[in-house]
């Protein structure tokens, strides 16, 4: 990636100790780049930052509808969760409505990130299972949509149906010719956009509410699904879901891993899109809120921007001894 310039800063006393690099790209409802750090057309892989474009068949196609998928269902298709039971207890039960079970997921088991639902497996000696996986509602979704069209079990193979529906999307509202794809981590393809493409398809999105096709409406349902549950989209503590609950239902927000993010805005039928080239969370979470705080969506003294934006560095014995901050760039 080329040309990338300075997000975040580490500092530790008066030193700068470390810096973040990486790209930013805000689009206007025509796709057209209004801002921009960095390079719009540094090519990378959205990751899961693309949950929501990835969801769009699974509506427009009537399977949603054809198997009563509530919002929550959406946000969850749209997660990246961290394996709470209120996350799992959906999805399985999602999974029974289908007549499956866990053994027709392809996301492979995980770890789950909440630490009670971390602990009871511990305490009951039990290994982890496909459904705590951060994408099982995702792939949830996939298998609601391989059912609808009668797709073999396979789901996540690049010629299945399901994933023939997802790449058109994905090149659809991005406007580009995906060049290359690879497996995520959740195994399911995961298509590579100009960073400018990943902010275009989010400007789709910013701007569906003023339109009345197919896709646009499912744009919108996936929207309003993921700000009015954002406890599903991520969980306790997540950037995902504090920043979208610090800023009331007005803008949903997706983390992808690699040091992406993105934001969809609807009040400014804005669509954000950023990539920190290091690939740290710690720094993309950072700079999304900083973007926000920038266009005046976000709270600058809200403690979730706060503790995203500008958290304190301590040590094991809980000294303070460093602060993470924006760039002057984003400040």
């Amino acid at each position: 990636m080329s040309n990338p310039v300075d997000l975040v800063e580490v500092w530790r006393g008066d030193l700068l100790e470390s810096v973040h690099q990486g790209h930013v790209v805000v689009c206007d409802a025509g796709g057209q780049v209004v801002q921009a750090w960095g390079d719009p057309a540094a090519l990378i892989y959205p990751r899961s930052s693309c949950k929501m474009v990835q969801a769009l068949p699974l509506i427009e196609s009537g399977a949603a509808a054809a198997y009563g998928l509530t919002p929550r269902h959406l946000a969850l298709a749209c997660a990246s969760h961290q394996g709470a039971a209120i996350h799992t207890e959906p999805v399985t039960a999602w999974l029974e409505h289908l007549g499956l079970d866990e053994d027709a997921l392809r996301c492979g088991p995980q770890i789950p990130d909440d630490r009670p639902a971390r602990e009871a497996l511990i305490k009951t000696d039990s290994s982890p299972c496909q459904i705590h996986n951060n994408c099982s509602g995702k792939h949830a979704g996939f298998l609601t949509l391989s059912k609808h069209l009668n797709g073999a079990a396979d789901y996540d193979l690049i010629d299945h149906p399901v994933q023939v529906a997802v790449k058109s999307a994905f090149e659809e509202v991005t406007g580009e010719d995906s060049p290359l794809w690879a497996r995520d981590g959740c195994s399911a393809p995961n298509h590579a956009c100009t960073l400018q493409g990943l902010a275009r398809s989010m400007s789709f999105f910013a701007s569906a509410q003023d339109r009345q096709d197919t896709r646009s409406k499912a744009a919108v349902s996936l929207v309003d699904a993921m700000v009015a549950h954002p406890d599903l989209v991520a969980g306790d503590k997540r950037a995902c879901t504090e920043l979208m609950q610090a800023m009331e239902g007005r803008v949903a927000i997706k983390t992808g891993a690699e040091g992406v993010f993105v934001a969809i805005i609807p009040e400014k039928k804005l669509g954000v899109a950023l990539k920190v080239t290091d690939g740290t969370t710690r720094a993309s979470n950072a700079a999304i809120a900083a973007v926000l705080v920038k266009l005046g969506v976000l709270d600058p003294a809200h403690p979730a921007t706060q503790r995203h934006m500008t958290p304190p560095i301590t040590n094991r014995r809980g000294f303070v001894t460093g602060v993470l901050r924006p760039s002057a760039a984003l400040n």
